[in-house]
């Protein structure tokens, strides 16, 4: 006989399943926290609570039952009712062009008459698809995708995930897709632990993601904390699916389900471009990882003519991001000689689209990344080039080889080297230069280093006009750029009287350079900007620097022995102190440092700079920096203090974050200048 439950402990029952249900929903799927964790905890604990002394209380949609359950010994297999199709993919302008012209196209044949289509943006989530039905509004089943007919039932796993509703707003018997998802910050703390007890950290979101749902024991799931974005109806008994896509994704989130914020009504294919352009530069800056734009035909009347190929929808695409990941083939190994004579192996690959740009080379390094990544040539590489860093081989694809590849040796001589040729390893480094130190591929790269923006910044003098200027025989020596005059470049071909005015008038503003600046043009080896800043402010005047002996130079902070060693011989050698000799008559050196002792939030501080930023360029904002007492540096670590993110950050955004590394914001760092 079954006993009797008060009302008063019904009605409370209900009460807390209906107010933890309200809290749920606004933290989870609106991302809005209107009562505490441990207010809420309680809730919950009461309900326990009740239910456990009254078991007949239990529902299928309590919030107690979010909880895992026994481990499974198998998933069971789960026809679709609705074949789940994949999207067919873009990844270029021109492909999403001939998308919209298809789908023109198909609907003129249709329907007899011209239509210009509108199109729905969704940001394509890079997480698990997973399809969960209801049966009067209550979750009954969640599965896997599958092979699109048969999938796992997941059910169980997916009960956990916060943000999936056990029971919609209303009564109906419907199917919807989504994409289960671990976000960037909790997949960091999950891979700390594993790290703690030895096992192998994941990849990234989607594997931790997709390892989480097919876990057989659901309390590992519901550890993980995965979330969930709805984004489709494939079924909706006794009632039309509303006629557009973007009236179909308010209804999703009318129901109770998390609906991605960013989708857009797009009038044009021009529209859907500028969309998937502006989310390339949003991507960083998400807590979840997104690899596309999915673009739909907006009216469903559409969607229904144009209707399926073999195994995707005709009226949706997936517009992928540039891939930063891609594999090519390595057709040579060359030297390049740097202006120092090092040489740097460079592989010439054949063409490849990464990162939005078509790649052909990549560097090697030096002799120990060769040998470490096993590359040779004809190999098939992974190359990866992520926003603005230099494009760089990840791995041999060595089950790609056929037998014919060749294993890359130095050779003894190198005609860029000039001289006889003859080249050596530098000793104690896995690095080769050019036995001569007077080649005219070494000559050409210190020009162009010398008027470059970090140095004399002689804008308009660009390497063609440094190559024109050398074959010409008008300039060997850095200071015979301070002593060409308008006669000497109007005798040369293409040089109109404008061009001439506007170098010449570059050169003058150069004649006045900070001594940071004139150490950079100097192209001394082992002294980079930052090197040359510090030891500009210590050192104060040329006269001191070049007369400076090894144990004062090394007992400068950030100076090492290689370093102090690589100034005293550079000025020590007799060219090298007539070039000096000759550049200071043409030149003044400022008393402006390159880096102040100033208070302020930068002083004493190490900054980088990442992306791209609107209101200054790059070295304008190192100039700031340093005039605050900061330090500029190429590369994310501990010991950084501050990232300034502009546009399409690349990988040091990643970086910092990992490491918690404070991030500035174009306009933070604005605002602390």
């Amino acid at each position: 006989m079954s006993r009797q439950i008060p009302t008063e402990i019904k009605e409370r029952a209900k009460k807390l399943r209906e107010t933890i249900e309200h809290y749920r929903y606004a933290y989870h799927v609106l991302d809005t926290q209107e009562m505490s964790d441990t207010a809420l905890d309680s809730l919950k604990n009461e309900l326990v609570t009740l239910e456990t002394r009254y078991p007949e209380l239990i529902t299928p949609d309590s919030p107690t039952q979010r909880v895992a359950g026994a481990p499974l010994k198998e998933f069971v297999k789960v026809e679709h009712r609705i074949p789940q199709w994949s999207l067919n993919d873009a990844f270029t302008e021109e492909d999403i062009i001939a998308f919209d012209e298809r789908v023109r196209k198909f609907l003129r044949q249709e329907t007899g008459k011209e239509i210009a289509p509108e199109y729905v943006c969704e940001l394509k989530i890079d997480g698990l698809k997973i399809i969960l039905e209801y049966t009067k509004g209550e979750l009954v089943r969640a599965s896997t995708r599958g092979d699109g007919k048969v999938g796992e039932d997941v059910t169980q796993n997916v009960r956990t995930i916060e943000a999936v509703p056990l029971r919609l707003t209303e009564a109906i018997d419907a199917i919807a897709v989504g994409e289960a998802w671990l976000s960037k910050s909790n997949l960091k703390k999950l891979n700390e632990k594993r790290k703690i007890s030895e096992e192998t950290p994941f990849a990234n979101s989607r594997n931790a993601a997709a390892g989480s749902i097919r876990q057989l024991d659901s309390k590992i799931m519901a550890e993980r904390k995965l979330d969930n974005f709805v984004y489709d109806m494939d079924y909706l008994a006794g009632k039309d699916i509303p006629a557009t896509q973007i009236e179909e994704l308010q209804y999703l989130q009318k129901l109770g389900f998390k609906v991605n914020p960013h989708f857009t009504l797009t009038p044009t294919v021009a529209d859907v471009i500028a969309y998937w352009k502006k989310w390339q530069k949003q991507v960083p800056k998400q807590d979840y990882l997104i690899d596309g734009v999915v673009i739909k035909v907006n009216k469903r009347e559409y969607q229904d003519a144009l209707g399926y190929t073999g195994k995707s929808p005709r009226f949706a695409i997936a517009f992928k991001f540039p891939a930063e990941q891609v594999t090519t083939v390595v057709e040579d190994i060359v030297l390049q000689v740097g202006r120092t004579g090092v040489l740097t192996p460079v592989a010439h690959l054949r063409p490849v689209l990464v990162a939005g740009s078509v790649v052909s080379r990549a560097t090697l390094h030096n002799e120990d990344e060769i040998k470490r990544l096993d590359v040779r040539v004809g190999d098939t590489v992974i190359l990866q080039k992520a926003g603005d860093v230099i494009p760089d081989i990840v791995s041999v694809v060595k089950e790609m080889r056929i037998g014919k590849e060749k294993e890359y040796e130095f050779p003894e001589t190198v005609e860029a080297c000039g001289g006889d040729g003859k080249i050596e390893r530098i000793p104690g480094q896995a690095a080769w230069r050019c036995v001569s130190k007077d080649s005219f591929a070494q000559q050409k790269r210190k020009f162009y280093h010398f008027v470059s923006k970090k140095a004399f910044d002689m804008d308009g003098l660009g390497p063609k006009i440094i190559d024109v200027l050398l074959k010409e025989n008008l300039i060997s020596s850095f200071d015979d750029i301070f002593s060409l005059t308008r006669g000497d470049l109007l005798a040369l071909p293409r040089f109109g009287e404008k061009s001439v005015d506007n170098l010449l008038a570059s050169v003058e503003k150069a004649r006045t350079v900070s001594l940071a600046r004139f150490i950079v043009g100097l192209s001394i080896p082992q002294v980079g900007e930052e090197t040359a800043i510090d030891v500009a402010e210590y050192f104060k005047t040329i006269e001191a620097i070049r007369t400076a002996s090894f144990d004062d130079l090394e007992k400068l902070s950030g100076v090492g022995p290689v370093v102090a060693q690589a100034v005293v011989d550079w000025f020590g050698d007799v060219h090298n102190k007539k070039l000096v000799d000759r550049l200071l008559r043409h030149i003044h050196i400022s008393k402006t440092a390159g880096r102040t002792t100033a208070d302020g939030p930068f002083a004493g501080k190490t900054v980088v700079l990442t992306g791209s930023l609107h209101t200054m360029s790059r070295d304008e904002a190192k100039d700031k920096i340093r005039a605050r007492g900061g330090s500029v540096t190429g590369s994310v670590s501990k010991a950084t203090n501050f990232v300034v993110a502009g546009t399409d950050p690349g990988s040091k955004f990643d970086t910092a974050v990992e490491l918690g590394v404070k991030v500035l914001t174009e306009q933070d760092f604005l605002n602390l200048l």
